[in-house]
Parts: C-alpha cells; structure tokens; sequence
C-alpha cells in the first residue's frame, strides 16, 4: 500500500538533498512552507511574527539539513525545528513586552524622529538616573537618545570619536541599567 501523504516524500527528498540534489531541495521547501505557516500562525496569530519565525524555521532547516538521518522519521525532526523557533519568538515577545510601554493613543507633532522629545519628556526617575552620570556619559546618552543624534553628529558635537562616543554611551547604558534597577520605580 503506497503512503498518498505528501509529507512521506519529505524526508527522501532531503536525503536526496545531502546527496546534491538542490531540484529536491527546493521541492521539500515548496512543500513545507503550507503546513509551516499553518502550523505557527495557529500557534502565534501576529502575521508580521507568522513569517519571521517561518524564514527562520527555513533558515534553521538549512543550516542543520546535514543533521538529519534518513533512516528516521523526517516530521518529528522538522516539527522540533518548527515548535523551537516558536518557542524562541514566544520568549523574545514576552522579553519585550516586559520591557517596553506601549505608546497608547499618543500624537507626536511633527515628523521628523527627534520631534519625540518635545512629545515625549523623560520620566523624573529617568531625569535623575541621567543626572546622576559623569557628564560625558550623561551627554553622551543625551545625544544620542533623548536628541536622536545619529553617532557621528553627535561625536562631532562633543569633539570626540565616534568610537569614543559609543564607548561613552555604553558605560552610560551600563550605569544607568544599574542605577534604574535599583529603583523601584
């Protein structure tokens, strides 16, 4: 009794890929992309997330096809590779949703991306952790994040490199990290 699933032929066609068959290659990918998607919008639903997880999943495919033993079973390989790109996604969401306010219903003025100081002033805390930072960490931060400076006008503001400047920045990040969690609020 011959298998009419499609999915039987999905592991002959990657073993035929190891083997340089790059016809059967594109087949399995072809293939494998409708029962993917299927598969992780059911488990996801965010279209824009839907097809970064997808386009990993395939890219994880292609970097650990020589990992894969034809004499197995092909779905319980390709469906962990799947399950752990979502796992991934799921974790990095919920890393940033943990981080980051949503910005309800604000209007910026204009339109340009360093109009958002004037809509956007800093919170009190945020206003002191600056404060509390040597000045060319502070200014360096400033620069480049309350102003949206971009590295080079900002290193040439300040009269430094820009390597100076993002070296500057990042002890202020580091700082600050370390002076906001310290804070309850």
């Amino acid at each position: 009794m011959s298998d009419e699933r499609p999915e039987a032929s999905w592991g002959a066609w990657l073993a035929a890929a190891q083997n340089g068959d790059a016809a059967a290659y594109e087949r399995l990918l072809v293939a494998l992309l409708p029962a993917l998607r299927g598969f992780v919008t059911s488990r996801l639903g965010d279209p824009s997330t839907v097809e970064d997880v997808v386009q990993n999943v395939l890219l994880s495919i292609h970097r650990a096809r020589h990992t894969y033993r034809p004499e197995r079973p092909f779905e319980p390989w390709f469906w962990t590779i799947a399950r752990n790109a979502i796992t991934d996604a799921q974790r990095l969401r919920s890393k940033r949703q943990r981080r980051e306010e949503p910005l309800d219903d604000l209007e910026i003025a204009g339109d340009g991306e360093r109009e958002i100081e004037a809509a956007l002033p800093l919170s009190t805390g945020m206003t002191r952790a600056l404060a509390a930072l040597p000045d060319s960490q502070r200014q360096a931060v400033e620069l480049l994040h309350v102003q949206q400076l971009s590295v080079a006008e900002a290193a040439a503001l300040v009269g430094v490199t820009p390597g100076a400047l993002k070296v500057r920045a990042h002890r202020g990040y580091r700082a600050l990290r370390g002076i906001l969690g310290e804070r309850p609020d």
